[in-house]
């Protein structure tokens, strides 16, 4: 790949995409329409996993949802179909893409961020591997409190605790809700990643997150219990925005399944030598490796405006090391 002279690649990556990377233009200055439009169709109107997402949750609410009559009560049935269910959403997902890119390698190292592979052996794991450290998190706290939260909300919801949107109600708002669950996701997810990176938060939750210096698809879910209490918790606005149930399966599924496919590792998956599906983002997988920079998503500028963002230019890169030192010094 080829990039302009003066952003030049960054070194100890094997892929690097376009760079100066940019945050959406619904957060820019001055407005520009069309860079609106290009954000907006590149996540909604073609095969984008917002698309995905919002696909599974409907073919999810129209097969497997129990009723709010049902949920209406606490019930061992009911809260045990929701926690399979989502147990093979997340093994399908994360499985195939792991599967796809680190089994069968079908995509060899093209659009791969870092050329290392995962790690089959290492102290920091307790299983015996990266993999199956981050599949245990994944698949035990993981989907055990993203079951919770939808036990919360549903049965909320049934009994009049949460507000009950309808199509009926208001149709432009029902649709609208949808594009704006990952802004209101983004924006819970910066600050709940500053909290998490303060010390003993830190030492005590999130640094089994950390782990994965070089991501996988499980390493995206593999999180500390106290990390997965905070990470889902944006589900809880709907206490004071109404919502229908599709929109809590969207909302909830969106944060569990794009973790996995954010943390693939590749910056698409390629079909026919074109990039077909985006995936990982670059934006990301430096935290991971800096550590100090891109706390956040790109859907909401906040690192831009707390002086912690990388744009993966070699000038943001010096930027972020001068930084270090004067932390370092002080």
């Amino acid at each position: 790949m080829t990039q302009p002279d003066d952003h030049p690649t960054l070194p100890g990556w094997d892929h690097v995409p376009d760079v100066p990377i940019k945050v959406s233009p619904f957060c820019s200055w001055p407005p520009n329409p069309l860079e609106m439009w290009r954000w907006f169709e590149a996540r909604w109107m073609r095969l984008a996993e917002n698309v995905i997402v919002l696909g599974i949750a409907v073919l999810v609410w129209t097969f497997t949802q129990p009723s709010l009559e049902q949920m209406e009560t606490l019930s061992l049935g009911w809260i045990i179909q929701i926690w399979l269910r989502n147990l093979v959403l997340m093994f399908l997902v994360a499985g195939s893409l792991h599967w796809f890119f680190f089994m069968r390698k079908a995509q060899g190292k093209r659009l791969k961020f870092d050329p290392r592979d995962l790690s089959i052996k290492g102290k920091q794991f307790n299983f015996g591997g990266q993999v199956k450290d981050n599949m245990f998190w994944s698949l035990s706290s993981g989907v055990g409190f993203w079951t919770a939260y939808e036990v919360l909300m549903f049965h909320a919801m049934a009994n009049g605790y949460a507000p009950h949107l309808t199509w009926a109600q208001n149709p432009v708002w029902f649709c609208a809700l949808f594009l704006l669950t990952p802004v209101i996701i983004s924006l819970h997810f910066y600050w709940i990643h500053r909290a998490l990176h303060w010390g003993p938060l830190y030492r005590l939750a999130h640094a089994l997150h950390h782990k994965n210096v070089n991501v996988g698809p499980w390493s995206g879910l593999s999180m500390h219990p106290i990390e997965h209490l905070a990470f889902f918790s944006s589900i809880l606005i709907h206490f004071i925005i109404p919502a229908h149930p599709l929109h809590m399966l969207f909302h909830m599924q969106h944060q569990s399944l794009t973790a996995a496919s954010s943390h693939t590792g590749y910056e698409a998956l390629l079909l026919r030598e074109r990039k077909a599906l985006a995936l990982g983002t670059f934006y990301h997988q430096m935290h991971h490796r800096y550590f100090k920079v891109n706390y956040g998503n790109l859907e909401m500028p906040w690192d831009k405006w707390f002086g912690t963002f990388h744009n993966g230019t070699a000038k943001a890169h010096d930027a972020m090391k001068v930084r270090r030192k004067m932390r370092e010094k002080s």
